[in-house]
This record gives structure tokens, C-alpha cells and sequence, in this order.
């Protein structure tokens, strides 16, 4: 049997596949670009990305697999004494041309850490999938996280709770005092315990990115359609800022892939094509943005038992 790290490829690999190819055929027009290219100091990745499509105006899914020494400032942001590492992961975010369409992310991750030896001496998973709607319609709120609910919930009902609340922490711009979205699932550092093991979590991990797919296109097919105004594209542009703000100042994976030499391009692919910072722009009290506004500002617990 392949060990956890080779499985964890195929995975993400073939999640990738899956997911560009049900983008593409929700689109209806765009493709996904692809180019591959290799980290210095070792590995590389697989970068795709859909621009200007019918339905979405920027897609990019990526899987890197890396490895090498432990750079110096991943020691330090660490806090440890590891010799070399090997990290996998799939990375996604979707811009849709819509605004009543919402942007989404997900990442699903692995990682491992070698002595001066070359033994494994720490290993664990990450990753989650959240949500960023423009215009918020309650039941898309509700269907994205009870499908995350649902995946979670096989693997032990306290999990869902626990790393839903863990994304509305996450994922929040402090300097705004506001969440980037309306959440999901965010979970980092799942290791090995007296509770579960290293073979758990993986099961863990690929199940909710399996649940990917199902929380989000069908909200795309509901909304994808609907009729917008130049006030409301100019709001999401807008909106997009904070998203901006988010993936460069605060955003892990962000700061992981610069600090290890990552490609980056790939590792900005998250960036949305067109974004605003207008001054001091405040909505309209009553308004349905001033609602997303305070939806963010409040974090909502969209699933009640």
C-alpha cells in the first residue's frame, strides 16, 4: 500500500481534475490554462487557470508538491528545529463575473518534517473551504455549510462546530474588524493523538474536499443567471479589495509559498482581476450590502441542530 503521502497526491491530483472539469462545464465557454513549474531547492507544481469566461471571470486551481531544506524564516515562523520538509496540497479560488454569484476558496493540505536524518519526526493535515457572497442570499449560506456539516459529521459531530468556528476566526480581516466571508470548515495542525491518527485525518481531509463540488456549484447554477446592475458590479469591486487585503496581509498559505520560494504566480493566483479601493465607502443604511456588511461584522451560525 502507497504510504500517506504518495496517496495524498493521487488525491489532490485527481481532485483537481474533477474540479476544473466541472468548472469548465459550468462555464460553458472558457478553459483551463495549464503550466507546470519547479521550486528551486525542490519539487514544483501544477498550476491551471479559466480567465474571461460566460460565468467566470477568473478560476485558478493549483496542487504543488514541494519539498527540501527548511528555509530559515519557516524555522522561525515555526518555532522549530526541523532539518527538511515535504508539503502537498491543492489550493482553488473562483471569481465568478456575477455578484450575485459568491467567490469561493478552498485548500486541502499535507505536510511532513524530517530530522537531520531524513526521519519523519512531525506530519499533519489541513486545509477547509469557505464561502464569499457579494449579495447574501440565506439559503445559499445555509446549503454551503450543511453540506460541509454533512462530511464532517461522518467523521465525529463535534468536528463541524469546532473548525466552522475556527473559519469565522481565520478567515477575518482584524484591521476591518470584519469576516472576509460568511465561512466554513478551517482546520490546520490535525495530528496524530490519543483520539485519532494520521489515517483518520487523511480520511477527514479527502472527504471535505471531496464536499467541495456540492456546496458550491449548485448555488453557481441558482444565481448564475440572475440579473445585476453597474451599482452592484461596482459593490463587488469593491468587496473584492477586502478579499485582497485578506489574502496578503493575514493568509498562511500565502506567507508559507513566498517564504519557501514558491512560484509566484501561482501562489497569486488567488487575486481577483478587477478590484477597488475607493475611500471610505460606506453603504446605504437598510440596504442589502449594508446586510452582508453586518452579517460579516456578526458571524451567524447558519446550521442549527
Amino acid at each position: 500500500m502507497a504510504n500517506l503521502k504518495e496517496r495524498f497526491v493521487d488525491f489532490i491530483r485527481s481532485l483537481q481534475d474533477e474540479i476544473c472539469s466541472a468548472v469548465e462545464v459550468i462555464d460553458g465557454q472558457a478553459k483551463f490554462q495549464e503550466d507546470h513549474w519547479e521550486r528551486p531547492g525542490g519539487g514544483g507544481g501544477r498550476s491551471r487557470v479559466l480567465s474571461n469566461g460566460k460565468v467566470f471571470e477568473k478560476a485558478g486551481v493549483s496542487t504543488s508538491i514541494v519539498h527540501g531544506e527548511m528555509p530559515e524564516a519557516l524555522k522561525k515562523n515555526m518555532k522549530t528545529d526541523g532539518h527538511s520538509f515535504f508539503a502537498c496540497g491543492i489550493s482553488l479560488v473562483i471569481h465568478p463575473e456575477n455578484p450575485m454569484v459568491p467567490t469561493t476558496h478552498a485548500n486541502f493540505r499535507y505536510f511532513e518534517m524530517y530530522d537531520a536524518e531524513g526521519e519523519r519526526i512531525d506530519a499533519w493535515f489541513g486545509g477547509g473551504s469557505d464561502l464569499t457572497p457579494y449579495y447574501l442570499f440565506d439559503e445559499d449560506a445555509r446549503h454551503f455549510h450543511a453540506e460541509q456539516k454533512k462530511a464532517a459529521d461522518s467523521h465525529g459531530k463535534d468536528l463541524y462546530p469546532k473548525y466552522k468556528k475556527a473559519c469565522d476566526t481565520y478567515f477575518r480581516n482584524h484591521h476591518r474588524q470584519e469576516g472576509r466571508g460568511i465561512g466554513g470548515t478551517f482546520f490546520d495542525y490535525l495530528k496524530a493523538n490519543e483520539e485519532r491518527s494520521l489515517e483518520d485525518w487523511f480520511n477527514y481531509t479527502t472527504d471535505m474536499g471531496r464536499s467541495f463540488l456540492p456546496s458550491y456549484l449548485p448555488i453557481v447554477e441558482k444565481r448564475k443567471d440572475l440579473p445585476y446592475n453597474d451599482d452592484q458590479r461596482y459593490w463587488q469591486e469593491l468587496r473584492r479589495g477586502r478579499y485582497v487585503e485578506f489574502n496578503l496581509v493575514h493568509d498562511r498559505g500565502t506567507l508559507f509559498g513566498l517564504k519557501t520560494n514558491g512560484r509566484t504566480e501561482s501562489i497569486l493566483m488567488s487575486l481577483p482581476p478587477r478590484v477597488r479601493w475607493d475611500y471610505n465607502v460606506e453603504p446605504e443604511s437598510g440596504s442589502e450590502e449594508a446586510r452582508l456588511v453586518e452579517v460579516l461584522r456578526n458571524p451567524v451560525e447558519w446550521i442549527k441542530d
